[in-house]
């Protein structure tokens, strides 16, 4: 592009590409969203084909979710300074090469080296999609923008499980992986044809702060992801967090701005959507476990079963931007997440797929209403010049929750499944109902991941609840517009 397509963020105007340039970011939000989703469907075949035991399919999740926090401030803060467009194509190359070296993995172990190169390009591309959004479209376009970029989500959600079962029915379980491949290579040509690039003039590296960020959101996350307590890990995590609050609040140009956080409506929506995290994150690997291993399904009729949810929140995610233009971020925020709550509570009671339809449409209502505000609310604290760290900030709430739910609910999840399984069972089945089916231990484990699931979505039910209140209790609502003053006679 030529020089003068370089803008600085004080320069607002709009931009004629605008909505084209938003094709492009949500087309690289699509490789993300579509890659995380496939995965899920294809533990079985993993478990079956790869050989992998419990613990390695757990790693193969997380060591993209590692390596992904860990990188996200560093990676939106350098974005800020050399550029949105530079790190989302650079983000975008290097996740299309780990996804190919994870189709030629042929180990458990090999995967999890690709999934951790996958995570670092995810953190390089994911915070310019979002902080490009919000330097090229106005405050008057932006909820549209915002609205139309979470819709897009929704469809990643659809087409992923649709594709991938399709490919997992016909295929090995690497082909699930050749789906990012394509999307990445038409993003890049996309993004260096009609994009220009943005950055905020005058930003200067911190180092110290990168340096610190990295040892201590990696650290952190690791301690979560391996459930046990690590004194030297934790030791880590607290030592490096700690220094690098201390060092940000000193330098003159750290990398991320702490008075963010005295913000409500930041601060409030950044701890809404990590209990809302929580709360979902192991749905998706617990659900298709369930229609796959209890109900019989195959990958494709299971990423089916899983579409109600996408089409409602795909739906409702227009309506909650509309309904932004009159209702309070702070109620539809909490409103949304009692809704998702509902879901969840229909969930804990279903035995077969009608209940857990009905269960899985409540959810995508609820979170069509409440994602759009929460992002809303987040985003729109944040100072143009910090776009960028502050969507990797916004990114790294997400992971964190979704990591934290993994580990803990996914270990809360597999001690009431040992619990629930017979005691004249073989020893080797109580582990996971992959080894339970195995062992041929089928009608038992069936029963026994039904009760976890159980368990799971009543936890979720109440992580919405305490996420809805959390809202009404932070976020403020719209300052009220004060009447015209009488005229004197």
């Amino acid at each position: 592009m030529k020089s003068n397509d370089v803008r600085d963020d004080s320069n607002a105007v709009r931009d004629p590409r605008r909505w084209w340039i938003l094709v492009v970011l949500c087309l690289s939000l699509l490789v993300l969203v579509v890659d995380n989703t496939v995965l899920n469907l294809a533990i079985p075949k993993l478990i079956s084909d790869l050989g992998a035991s419990p613990g390695e399919i757990q790693w193969i999740l997380d060591a993209y979710v590692l390596a992904f926090a860990g990188l996200l401030l560093t990676a939106g803060s350098l974005s800020d300074r050399y550029g949105r467009r530079r790190f989302l194509i650079i983000g975008l190359v290097f996740f299309g090469g780990a996804s190919l070296l994870a189709v030629l993995a042929s180990e458990p172990w090999e995967l999890i080296g690709a999934r951790a190169l996958m995570g670092v390009g995810g953190a390089i591309l994911m915070p310019s999609t979002l902080s490009i959004l919000m330097t090229v479209f106005d405050e008057g376009e932006r909820r549209k923008a915002m609205a139309a970029w979470s819709a897009v989500a929704m469809v990643g959600v659809i087409a992923g499980p649709t594709l991938g079962g399709f490919l997992l029915d016909n295929y090995w379980w690497g082909s699930v992986f050749l789906l990012n491949i394509p999307i990445a290579a038409v993003a890049v040509l996309a993004a260096v044809t009609l994009m220009p690039e943005t950055r905020s003039a005058g930003r200067k590296i911190d180092p110290v702060g990168v340096v610190l960020s990295i040892i201590g959101l990696t650290s952190a996350v690791y301690v979560i992801i391996e459930r046990e307590w690590n004194v030297a890990g934790i030791a880590v995590a607290v030592v490096a967090l700690g220094a690098f609050v201390v060092w940000e609040r000193r330098s003159p140009h750290a990398m991320l701005p702490l008075e963010l956080f005295r913000n409500r409506n930041f601060s409030g929506a950044s701890f809404s959507i990590l209990l809302m995290s929580f709360g979902a994150g192991a749905v998706m690997l617990m659900l298709t476990q369930y229609l796959q291993f209890v109900l019989g399904y195959g990958p494709m009729r299971a990423g089916l079963a899983l579409l109600p949810y996408a089409v409602a929140a795909a739906l409702f995610n227009g309506v909650g931007a509309a309904l932004g233009q009159k209702v309070s971020n702070r109620i539809l925020v909490a409103a949304g997440l009692l809704v998702m709550a509902a879901g969840f509570a229909v969930m804990a009671t279903t035995t077969g797929y009608p209940l857990l339809l009905t269960g899985l449409l409540v959810m995508g209502v609820g979170g069509g209403l409440a994602g759009p505000a929460a992002y809303a609310s987040l985003m729109g604290a944040i100072p143009m010049e910090h776009a960028g760290v502050g969507s990797a900030l916004n990114d790294t709430v997400q992971q964190v929750g979704m990591a934290m739910s993994i580990a803990i609910l996914g270990s809360v999840l597999a001690g009431v499944f040992t619990a629930s399984m017979p005691a004249d069972v073989p020893e080797a089945a109580r582990a996971s109902i992959g080894d339970a089916f195995r062992l041929g231990v089928v009608e038992p484990a069936k029963a026994a991941f039904t009760d976890a699931m159980h368990l799971g979505a009543w936890v979720g039910a109440g992580f919405c609840v305490a996420a809805a209140m959390l809202a009404l209790a932070v976020l403020r609502p719209p300052a009220p517009v004060a009447a015209p003053e009488p005229a004197r006679v």
